[in-house]
């Protein structure tokens, strides 16, 4: 648990104030940044050198727009205008995309997507390289709905202060 939280830490973006360990649970964790709160794991797939390992997360903003904005960063760009899946268990989910970036499309996929993954032990974002070749990135779910809880309990205790 530990490991994945330090892990978690170094993914954070090194241009904002260091996030905070909320909670920590399997693979993932809930992490408080400013007036954002998120839950977050990283691919359990192959790291390539040079570029951060893949990463996933929900965030959740203390009265802000996000209440559980799904969020990823590939493990490699895809191909442009390349398809982005996000399938857990028997649903898929279509993401928008921008480089090795891809999101959810709005409150009601986002509220369907946490559903799915507290019903489910693993997902998978795929999409197509430029190469032609495609990306697989998995996550391991176990810890997620902890995760999940911790975030959304911290941007709205953000909110009520």
């Amino acid at each position: 648990m530990k490991k994945i939280a330090v892990s978690l830490l170094f993914l954070a973006s090194a241009a904002a104030a260091t996030p905070a360990i909320v909670a920590a649970n399997g693979q993932w964790a809930a992490l408080s940044q400013g007036r954002t709160c998120e839950a977050a794991s990283r691919s359990v797939g192959t790291i390539y050198k040079n570029r951060p390992p893949a990463r996933a997360s929900l965030s959740f903003d203390a009265g802000g727009p996000r209440h559980g904005q799904f969020a990823a960063r590939l493990s490699r760009a895809p191909r442009s205008g390349a398809s982005v899946m996000l399938p857990i268990g028997d649903t898929p989910f279509l993401l928008m995309t921008q480089g090795d970036m891809a999101w959810s499309r709005g409150p009601a996929q986002e509220q369907a997507i946490i559903a799915e993954m507290r019903a489910n032990g693993g997902m998978l974002i795929e999409a197509r390289s430029s190469g032609g070749g495609r990306i697989v990135d998995r996550y391991s779910l176990d810890g997620a709905p902890v995760a999940i809880d911790a975030a959304a309990a911290c941007a709205a205790a953000l909110a009520n202060r």
